[in-house]
């Protein structure tokens, strides 16, 4: 497995407001992977959030260019699963808190497209050309249409969940469980999870086959 340090990753600061993160470490035994549905900037992202009383928002935003932007250390941890206590009594589980022991990742994307005669639109009715676009070969969560997450930002991810697998002692492997609710993430053991893991009303991530692909080279 490719070791990565610090400094090979395209890291910039952009913190969060103190009081819009909690500034509490607890050990880390989770990554999961976030969509904006939004737009193409980290900074942009985290200002939104601090505008926002909620304490919402990821250790870090990855930009369209590749940049990972960083709110606030990874050691510390925001609201950003939005977790329900149904989803936990439906798998017959009980309630975990587990935004406090794990890091969150949002990838800038405007999710779920519409197709719209020779181009895509997204859901705040922006029009963009094919080649942002990725089609599934069939609909999950409700579209076959998504917008591309960039050569870039999978690139950094790669180099990010390297380092924090190491840094935290966090397995990468790849399971096609992830793409809906697992007992797996809902227990709080170790791993990288997509948001849909532990929500049946969310669609970020969505399976984009080179993302996929990054993700099963991570162990190799």
């Amino acid at each position: 497995m490719t070791k990565i340090k610090l400094e090979d990753l395209n890291l910039v600061q952009h913190p969060l407001d103190p009081g819009q993160y909690i500034a509490e470490e607890f050990p880390k035994r989770q990554i999961y992977l976030h969509h904006t549905v939004g737009n193409p900037s980290g900074e942009r992202t985290i200002d939104i959030w601090n505008n926002d009383r909620a304490r919402i928002g990821t250790a870090v935003c990855i930009s369209r260019d590749g940049t990972i932007v960083q709110a606030f250390s990874s050691r510390y941890w925001a609201f950003h699963l939005g977790l329900r206590e149904s989803v936990f009594q439906k798998e017959n589980l009980p309630y975990l808190s587990l935004d406090k022991t794990s890091i969150g990742i949002e990838l800038c994307a405007y999710g779920p497209m519409t197709p719209n005669r020779n181009h895509f639109k997204t859901i705040y009715g922006h029009s963009l050309p094919d080649n942002e676009v990725v089609t599934l070969d069939k609909e999950f969560r409700g579209s076959k249409y998504w917008h591309k997450y960039t050569d870039e930002q999978i690139e950094s991810l790669r180099k990010l969940l390297l380092y924090w697998g190491e840094r935290y002692s966090i397995p990468l492997d790849y399971d096609e469980r992830v793409w809906d609710v697992w007992y797996k993430a809902l227990r709080n053991k170790r791993g990288v999870y997509s948001h849909v893991s532990v929500r049946y009303d969310k669609s970020d991530i969505y399976p984009d086959p080179r993302l996929i692909e990054m993700w099963k080279g991570l162990t190799k």
